[in-house]
């Protein structure tokens, strides 16, 4: 069975799943509506455990909240904090009928409003909830308990942390493949990181503004999260582990899991199987706690430390500090938006955007995987062209200057809204040498931090009044088009940013 050390393997999914004119125009798949997975996992027999509606908003500026070092004071976790970090995180915010159905808008995006992201919470010291292993289902806002008692200890072995059995709760992130492979294939698997990471933007921002010092856990042992969880890793798997909440006292020592399967409604009458995907996740599994420790000790690093000296920079201008609209507003106000018009940004807008967009937070591993370049249509003060953004000296570094709204617009899969934004973020990575340093695992993580900085940027953006988009792309186009500077890298995701087009009244 191939080991996280057999990197070649995550070679060959990227190289197989990029996009490419042929590869798009030749594509014979299609949508099958007939069998459109449903939105919500259900636990037939298990009972709904309500959760409060009276939430807090989370008024904390959406700008602070993005603040590593303004993180509100630690506080208890609660029943109706909890549920405050569900619904902002991965709630139904809003819901819009039309005359063939309902659509129904969540807290965080997902790529073609698919929502394959999962989330189960593993309860140690929640004040108004007993211990227990717990799956939210978005769609009646309320919890089901899969396990009973306190199974921190068996979570803290399982991702050789142990924090986690001390900490308040644990929140889980799973993905079920078939409710995005349905409409990206085998690709879907790099979406599962963009999207739980997107959705880690918001718990992270929201945890952090509800003084709960979120932390993120990327290695743990799969399987025995998995069994934990209850998955049928043919299916589902868990992706992410985000510890919250106070120390408490710890549970005793971890006793054996048993099995345990819940019945759930089928998503769909027939499902599609994509091999490349499952083979991936296999490949990228850690099989011991050992294991766990000796990967987080190869600690990959940033892919680039500072821009050299000799390269040319354009300090930005400061970001702001405050945006004036609160976590909770920016959330409910958030959409990805489907039309931008060609109206500029000032300076200091795309500036603080990718400024709160790049900052840290606590993980077991450290961020800075991903390089951020951007084409540049029409922002106040910075002349259109091809720039890359280096984050620890807040600058832009020229790599080339001109008008490329109809390149750009080509490189994001020939979409309108990489021609019309103000300006679009390619995120690249030195993939060959992450999975040198880290294994296959490391292309869970490239494609997770893009999708949490891609997060990050979309709670700017709305917080300070203008719209974001995330897209997919013509992936060695991109790394093209950016050359010499993307010499060595990989395409991994696409955030456009930009003033919305509001659609004509009927």
């Amino acid at each position: 069975m191939a080991t996280n050390e057999s990197t070649d393997i995550a070679r060959r999914f990227h190289d197989a799943t990029t996009h490419t004119p042929y590869s798009v125009r030749a594509s014979t798949h299609g949508l099958e509506w007939d069998i459109k997975p449903f939105p919500f996992k259900i636990y037939s027999e298990l009972s709904a455990i309500p959760l409060p509606r009276a939430l807090d908003p989370v008024a904390v500026d959406t700008l602070v909240a993005l603040d590593p070092d303004r993180a509100a004071p630690r506080a208890p976790l609660t029943l109706e904090t909890l549920a405050a970090l569900l619904y902002h995180s991965a709630g139904v915010t809003r819901k819009r009928t039309y005359a063939g159905g309902e659509m129904l808008f969540r807290a965080a995006p997902s790529t073609g409003a698919l929502y394959q992201t999962e989330v189960y919470v593993a309860v140690g010291a929640v004040d108004g909830l007993a211990s227990g292993l717990y799956h939210f289902c978005p769609g009646d806002f309320a919890l089901r308990r899969l396990r009973d008692g306190d199974v921190r200890a068996a979570l803290a072995e399982s991702a050789a942390d142990d924090g986690i059995a001390r900490a308040a709760a644990t929140v889980v992130l799973s993905a079920i493949y078939w409710r995005n492979t349905w409409k990206y294939q085998a690709r879907g698997y790099r979406h599962l990181f963009w999207d739980s990471g997107t959705m880690l933007a918001n718990l992270l921002a929201v945890a952090s503004a509800l003084g709960q010092a979120p932390r993120l856990d990327t290695g743990f042992v799969d399987d025995a999260v998995n069994r934990l969880l209850g998955l049928d890793v043919e299916h589902e798997a868990a992706l992410e582990l985000v510890v919250l909440g106070p120390e408490t006292t710890p549970p005793a020592p971890a006793l054996a899991v048993d099995d345990v399967r819940h019945d759930v409604v089928p998503l769909s009458s027939e499902e599609v199987d994509y091999p490349s995907l499952r083979e991936m996740y296999t490949a990228s599994r850690l099989a011991s706690a050992g294991e766990v420790r000796r990967w987080r000790a190869t600690r990959p690093g940033p892919s680039v430390v500072g821009v050299p000296a000799s390269r040319s920079l354009a300090s930005l201008p400061p970001a702001r500090v405050a945006a004036a609209r609160a976590l909770g507003d920016t959330v409910q106000r958030r959409g990805s938006t489907r039309r931008f018009s060609h109206a500029s940004l000032s300076a200091e807008e795309l500036a603080t955007t990718l400024f709160w967009a790049t900052r840290g937070f606590a993980a077991d591993v450290p961020c800075g995987l991903v390089e951020l370049f951007l084409i540049v249509n029409a922002v106040d003060g910075i002349a259109s062209g091809a720039y890359r953004y280096d984050p620890g000296a807040h600058a832009l570094e020229t790599v080339r200057l001109g008008s490329f709204r109809r390149e750009s617009g080509y490189l994001c899969l020939e979409q309108a809204l990489g021609a019309d934004a103000a300006a679009v973020i390619y995120f690249l990575a030195p993939l060959d040498g992450l999975l040198r340093q880290a294994g296959n695992r490391a292309y869970r993580l490239i494609n997770l931090e893009a999708g949490l900085i891609g997060g990050r940027a979309y709670l700017a953006a709305y917080a300070l009044g203008f719209g974001a988009s995330g897209l997919t792309f013509y992936d060695r186009a991109v790394v093209e088009f950016f050359a010499p500077a993307s010499a060595g890298l990989d395409g991994v995701f696409v955030t456009a940013l930009g003033r919305s087009q509001r659609p004509p009244s009927p």
